[in-house]
């Protein structure tokens, strides 16, 4: 029945006649002439008095201020008496309207009479006819409005339909009603008719009519919109293969649909075959959602031969060139390793781009990896001035230059770093967590413990940094040590925000085993595990395992790890440590 609207704003909308009702009563601005009308109400000398029965602007007042409270019952009650008095079939719709949504119905009805005298043609009558036979259960008469709205020349009818049986308290009846008015009688040979009737069955829960009715749309139209929603239905009861072919089908009637090639490719994807999800979308028009869409595509599929195309097809096109498109053509160009043409392309995008920032950070990137480390810190330098005002900008281009310290393995020069950034930046907590985990590679567990308080500090309620932060207590401290029982409450609190983390379960697990309840660690740990594979997990894991004797398991387990991460510390250290 009604448009999407919040109700309070489409009444503030339909009834703005009231608000100068209002305006009037307290004197907020001049009056107007005497034979000025408003609201079907002839402004009355003020010498007239008027009985409060019959005085329709105090009646209009006090349903816009029970409206203001939320008392929508007694709005819809003042509306009422107000479309008694009022010649203007606003006021008699909102009060329909307001005595529908309350559930008024004896109200409703009377609403709805004085709306019909005032305003005969108003197809929302009709609409508005069906919802209250419905809430009084007369359903053959809600089906005979249905039916009158469904008959109309428009698509507004079938809008209207679908907002009265979507709204309608017994989705059982809805379902039943629809199925009555899906007839070819009633959708008459307009596909969309049918594919949008298929679309509500879906929404009121019956997918059998859904199916039905969409399958019909298909045999009689053979058109694309009826393909396109068989091949969603075939999604949604998990038969990939069927959806595949319906979206090709679909294509075929439509190939420049951006709608639908990016629905195809999805599924591609989402079956695994991320080449043929690229290759699906270079048909048809190009522009710059499918050319990253594409890069997006062939990236995850390593299909270089894919990105080879895309990237001469994008340095072809002769449209203007965006910031966007100059972005994606310097990440395709270092996907092909084509370093230093990527930079190119970085450098065009102009400062006031929104994609300006993000391309200068990877040309820091790029001149590191050429080897040009001096020249990229130097560049990041420059950036951290150009950018002093924006933090978040400041603050990354300080972490990128720590980072690619440590890539060069020079760990003090990037804890230099992180202590200049912090001068300027106190309490940025990416800065500070950043720093902590350097501080705990490099053994200083005091100071990766201050900097974790701060963080926790300033995000109290971060699960993230919680779980840092016992995490580093728990691995710093030995059974007996009351630390542990702080890294106890700050784990539970990260796992209560967080339950299915792989990271905050590991912590769990670990400090089961610090604290010496092996059978406790060993489930969390292989909880973890299970949710990722990562070798820090796989280092606790293995060493658990180890302890209680289970060591052809641990050895496996740690051998995955390595496979993941050849290089990975934590790994490296248990592993030597219990010289397996």
């Amino acid at each position: 029945m009604h448009d999407g609207m919040p109700q309070r704003a489409r009444i503030s909308l339909r009834l703005g006649v009231v608000c100068a009702v209002l305006a009037i009563a307290t004197s907020a601005c001049a009056p107007l002439p005497p034979k000025t009308r408003m609201a079907g109400v002839e402004a009355k000398p003020a010498a007239v008095a008027v009985a409060p029965e019959n005085d329709l602007m105090l009646k209009l007042l006090a349903a816009q201020f029970a409206l203001q409270n939320d008392d929508l019952a007694a709005a819809a009650q003042g509306y009422a008496e107000a479309a008694e008095l009022s010649a203007d079939p606003a006021v008699a719709e909102e009060a329909t309207r307001l005595a529908l949504s309350v559930k008024q119905w004896p109200l409703a009805r009377r609403a709805l009479t004085r709306w019909q005298q005032l305003a005969p043609k108003e197809s929302g009558i009709v609409q508005a006819r069906a919802v209250l036979a419905l809430g009084e259960q007369r359903i053959d008469d809600a089906y005979a409005d249905l039916s009158a709205l469904a008959a109309r020349a428009d698509e507004q009818g079938w809008r209207l339909v679908a907002q009265v049986l979507l709204n309608a308290p017994d989705k059982a009846v809805a379902t039943q009603l629809l199925e009555r008015l899906a007839t070819p009688e009633h959708l008459a040979a307009k596909e969309t008719n049918w594919v949008a009737m298929s679309q509500l069955a879906f929404k009121l829960g019956d997918k059998a009519l859904a199916q039905r009715l969409v399958d019909r749309a298909v045999a009689k139209f053979h058109g694309a919109e009826g393909y396109a929603w068989s091949a969603r239905l075939a999604l949604d009861r998990g038969d990939k293969a069927a959806a595949q072919g319906q979206y090709a089908a679909a294509l075929k009637r439509d190939p420049d649909s951006l709608r639908l090639r990016g629905g195809y490719a999805a599924l591609l994807a989402d079956s695994g075959d991320n080449a043929a999800a690229a290759r699906a979308l270079e048909r048809g028009p190009q522009d710059d959602v499918t050319y990253a869409a594409r890069a997006a595509y062939a990236a995850r599929g390593e299909d270089k031969a894919a990105l080879v195309r895309l990237y001469r097809e994008m340095q072809a096109d002769k449209g203007e060139r965006s910031g966007k498109r100059l972005y994606l053509l310097g990440q395709v160009g270092e996907l092909l390793d084509r370093s230093e043409e990527a930079l190119n392309w970085y450098r065009e995008i102009g400062d006031g781009d929104e994609h300006w920032f993000d391309a200068q950070m990877r040309q820091a990137v790029l001149l590191d990896q050429l080897g040009r480390n001096a020249e990229a810190v130097d560049f990041l330098h420059q950036l951290q001035a150009q950018t002093g005002e924006d933090i978040e900008q400041l603050g990354s281009a300080y972490l990128l230059e720590a980072e690619l310290q440590v890539r060069r393995q020079r760990p003090r020069d990037a804890l230099a770093v992180y202590g200049r950034a912090l001068g300027v930046l106190p309490d940025d907590t990416r800065l500070l967590y950043a720093r902590a985990l350097l501080e705990v590679d490099q053994g200083d567990a005091d100071a990766a413990e201050r900097d974790l308080r701060r963080v926790v500090e300033l995000k109290p309620d971060d699960a993230e940094a919680m779980n840092a932060l016992g995490y580093t207590l728990v691995d710093s401290s030995s059974r007996g040590d009351p630390k542990l029982a702080e890294a106890r409450e700050l784990i539970r609190r990260a796992i209560e925000l967080k339950p299915n983390e792989p990271a905050i379960i590991d912590s769990l697990g670990w400090l089961h085993y610090r604290l010496g309840d092996l059978d406790a660690s060993l489930k969390q740990l292989r909880r973890a595990y299970e949710k990722q594979t990562e070798p820090d997990i796989a280092a606790h894991l293995g060493e658990v395992l180890w302890v209680k004797g289970e060591r052809d398991e641990a050895r496996r387990i740690w051998e995955e790890g390595r496979k993941k991460d050849p290089k990975n510390k934590v790994l490296l250290e248990t592993i030597k440590r219990l010289n397996p």
